[in-house]
């Protein structure tokens, strides 16, 4: 059993954690790492639970530490981060120095030798663990997942640029409140709206995406050639992020065959039958009304990406377009992180 440490444990994604390491075969959570005004207190005294079951008895007597590497125990192996970014990018080279850090957060990402992974879409990218522990002088390392909004379309799209030439892609998403954390949009700017701006989502989609979706050359990652444009709305949905995704090729398709590489699309951790590994990535419905946040945002326990609704698109030539529903604090978040760390678990531990 490998014992596991969750930083910023008392937040939304951190307790999302700790309700998806319940009961993990291979990671125990030994260690939980907040604020300093929750250290020093017992885990279930220091936090306003946000779930929506119980929290585990198993880590409600846990007393809650600061957030250095001074105080965690010496027999945790992988610390799992939901800090925020400004305090990560200090807080989580501390900690690399001595424990892997799974992060969720954004500072580290697309960061030279700081592999950005998804395990089904670019998993020969943790080939950079190597010379970031060299270049840092590090017994550790740190391994981040993209943003939520990046992942349910990037698994979309790994069978769609594997098996097609991808000249453009356009999105637009509908993103769940629960990506903002609980306090982040006031019920007052979300309740009878829908707000057209986050700060910095499309920016990192498009960033994001060709990077996951390039090539490692075994130095560094070169971004995938095709152009892709993204606009972000925050809409009055607590979790499950909504995408409509257009997508022009270079050539004729059939969107039988489009359907078909998608919905038989599985990477190396259905390989490896990875514990938080759903059998498929990506679940494609026929229901012209599918998929919905309410009724799709659980598709594999959360961990798989459902697509609906696939069909031709008339305006550009060689053209289709999609909606999906991916889990944004499951797979968008927390699952993420887990899901790598099963990865080097399996792979490099």
């Amino acid at each position: 059993m490998v014992n596991v440490g969750v930083l910023g444990a008392t937040g939304m994604v951190g307790q999302r954690f700790i309700q998806l390491l319940e009961n993990h075969p291979d990671f125990e959570v030994t260690a939980l790492a907040a604020s300093s005004r929750s250290a020093g207190k017992r885990y279930e005294d220091a936090t306003t639970w946000y779930m929506d079951n119980e929290m585990p008895e198993s880590v409600k007597d846990i007393e809650v530490i600061e957030t250095n590497p001074e105080a965690m125990d010496n027999d945790v192996d992988i610390v799992f981060s939901s800090l925020p970014a400004d305090f990560a990018l200090t807080v989580e080279k501390e900690f690399a120095k001595d424990y892997v850090v799974a992060s969720n957060a954004s500072a580290h990402r697309m960061k030279k030798n700081i592999p950005l992974v998804i395990p089904e879409v670019n998993p020969e990218c943790l080939d950079m663990i190597d010379a970031q522990q060299k270049e840092n002088d590090w017994d550790g390392f740190i391994v981040t997942n993209p943003n939520c909004s990046t992942i349910a379309l990037a698994l979309t799209l790994k069978p769609i640029v594997d098996n097609f030439n991808v000249n453009s892609v356009r999105v637009s998403t509908m993103q769940a409140v629960s990506g903002a954390g609980y306090n982040g949009v006031p019920s007052m700017a979300i309740v009878d709206n829908l707000v057209p701006y986050i700060g910095g989502e499309e920016e990192k989609m498009e960033s994001e995406s060709l990077y996951l979706l390039g090539s490692y050359d075994g130095n560094d990652v070169v971004n995938a050639d095709f152009k892709l444009s993204a606009s972000c709305h925050r809409v009055p949905v607590i979790d499950g992020h909504t995408e409509a995704v257009f997508i022009e090729l270079d050539d004729g398709f059939d969107i039988a065959d489009v359907a078909d590489k998608m919905a038989n699309f599985k990477g190396l951790p259905q390989e490896l039958n990875l514990y938080s590994a759903p059998e498929n990535p990506v679940i494609v419905k026929n229901e012209n009304d599918r998929p919905q946040p309410r009724m799709d945002r659980n598709a594999g326990n959360g961990m798989a990406v459902t697509v609906g609704r696939l069909r031709e698109d008339k305006v550009f030539d060689n053209s289709f377009k999609y909606v999906l529903v991916g889990h944004n604090t499951i797979r968008g978040a927390a699952g993420a992180s887990i899901l790598n760390a099963e990865l080097i678990n399996d792979k490099i531990l």
